[in-house]
């Protein structure tokens, strides 16, 4: 009896060594994969500081060359309009693409849900966008009234 306790007890230890040895396997993998993240992450920062830069860089030379032959002021609107549909045709293509059938049925049906959170069109799906159209199905008939347990509970809505 006394040697089973005792491989009992080394049985916990190996357990134990074991575990210890995983956790800090793990942490160590976890630390380099981190490190290597946050190298990528700086860089990608970096470079998206560099970019702004130069786009300003871009539009004060845009607005220079045409305050050459206009007024500052308008030489600085007309700049501004440029950068201002750059930003809106970037936004558009940002967005998802969507097929133009179902642009023209969205467009002509009231937006937003209805107050059972269907839409028009079928209910809303979790990126906004309707579940694709169940088949119909046939209405159920009412019941009569001899068909209803005088026992049941009733629920008024």
């Amino acid at each position: 009896m006394e040697r089973i306790d005792h491989l009992e007890h080394l049985d916990k230890h190996l357990v134990d060594e074991l575990a210890q040895v995983a956790r800090e396997t793990i942490r160590e993998e976890l630390r380099e994969q981190t490190r290597k993240q946050r190298r990528t992450a700086m860089l990608y920062a970096a470079s998206g500081a560099l970019a702004l830069y130069a786009g300003a860089a871009v539009a004060l030379a845009v607005g220079l060359g045409l305050a050459t032959g206009l007024p500052d002021w308008a030489a600085a609107l007309i700049t501004a309009a440029i950068l201002g549909v750059l930003a809106y045709v970037l936004r558009g293509a940002a967005r998802p693409h969507r097929h133009p059938a179902h642009h023209e049925a969205a467009a002509s049906a009231p937006h937003g849900p209805t107050a059972a959170g269907v839409t028009p069109t079928g209910p809303a799906g979790g990126l906004g966008m309707p579940y694709p159209p169940m088949p119909p199905t046939p209405p159920a008939a009412a019941p009569r009234p001899g068909d209803t347990d005088p026992e049941s509970p009733h629920h008024r809505a």
